[in-house]
């Protein structure tokens, strides 16, 4: 069934228009520039606006007609609602998408499942011989087990992107609009507040770059464990070199910084969100955001948890999490915030490809 989303549509387009008449914001982000190319907005333009905000708050702390105020404008609450929304409606299944998205408790109940079927599969399915955690897990099983799970959510999640581009009038584009979003990604310029101080999303009074680094920390420790599981597949089946790998290896060069980052990013981002004010975010999904903040850390503590404990007793029961995991967090990446990556970088892209607006570069 279609989410009924009229009333944070309505809501977003009433505050928007405000905005738009104002336009003391203007550069703060990308979500203020892109407003002043049109006066009446669509679903499918908000969608867009929503994308495009990060959440930064500096507008709601700068902006003059918030509560008391009779407007009562929550533009990042506003927006975040919106965005939200768009990750539920354009995902498929969406009712397992609104589950997630809500409830930490159902992510938590995925993942103890996990945790038992890996349990269970490392007994059922011990190899004869094999190093390191393949003792206790054949590769052949891992790759049977992981290759699914990884490529059917990504093709979920390839649907939902190209609904989300005709749904927000996503026209035409060329390479050097893909290069500008990446660059605009990579240097999470919507975070820097628009002069480079940062943004205010912990403290009104404060302007920080904490959350633009953890960000970045969360990111390219990702990008970085993402490198070290490509290049040891490289290395098993193009070359033969199978794992374990020593320390001074690509997969180990790339993936034990990369856990490093990782779980300083969910660490940093968690105590964020604890200190940030839930009433200015999608409050109904504070909990599911939190949980997956979370399991992204779980996958790098285990991931280095698992490589400190290679050839002792600890190993099998370390895969076991280790390996529930990162399933849950495969299967959770078209329901969950993970797939706000996708959807930013599709919003960043269709941003560079529209003309500059008025009075802009």
């Amino acid at each position: 069934m279609p989410l009924d989303t009229t009333s944070s549509f309505d809501e977003a387009r009433r505050q928007i228009e405000i905005c738009n008449a104002c336009r003391y914001c203007e550069g703060f982000c990308s979500v203020f520039p892109a407003m002043t190319r049109q006066k009446a907005f669509a679903d499918g333009d908000l969608t867009q606006l929503a994308n495009l905000c990060h959440n930064c708050r500096g507008c709601y702390y700068a902006c003059q007609y918030t509560a008391p105020h009779e407007f009562n404008l929550n533009i990042p609450a506003a927006l975040a609602e919106v965005r939200v929304e768009s990750w539920e409606r354009l995902a498929r299944p969406q009712a397992i998408a609104r589950l997630f998205q809500t409830h930490g408790v159902a992510m938590a109940g995925l993942l103890a499942a996990a945790l038992a079927f890996f349990f269970w599969a490392l007994a059922a399915f011990k190899p004869q011989d094999g190093a390191g955690f393949y003792a206790h897990l054949a590769h052949n099983t891992m790759v049977a087990i992981f290759v699914p799970a990884f490529l059917a959510p990504l093709g979920l999640i390839a649907l939902s992107v190209r609904d989300y581009w005709r749904e927000t009038g996503g026209g035409r584009f060329r390479l050097i609009h893909v290069l500008r979003a990446f660059d605009n990604a990579a240097r999470m310029k919507n975070l820097s507040g628009g002069h480079g101080e940062g943004c205010n999303f912990e403290d009104g009074d404060r302007f920080s770059n904490r959350r633009r680094v953890f960000h970045q920390l969360m990111m390219y420790g990702f990008l970085l464990c993402f490198a070290a599981t490509a290049s040891g597949t490289v290395m098993h089946y193009a070359f033969g070199w199978e794992a374990p790998y020593p320390l001074f290896s690509l997969p180990k060069l790339l993936g034990v910084p990369g856990g490093v980052m990782m779980v300083a990013g969910a660490a940093g981002l968690a105590w964020l969100k604890l200190r940030a004010d839930a009433a200015l975010g999608a409050v109904r999904v504070w909990g599911g955001e939190m949980a997956f903040i979370l399991l992204l850390g779980a996958v790098a503590l285990t991931g280095l948890a698992l490589y400190a404990a290679t050839g002792t007793d600890l190993t099998g029961p370390l895969l076991a999490i280790h390996l529930a995991c990162v399933m849950v967090l495969f299967l959770l990446m078209p329901f969950s915030k993970m797939v706000h990556g996708f959807f930013r970088l599709a919003a960043l892209v269709a941003e560079a490809a529209k003309p500059a607006p008025a009075g802009g570069e």
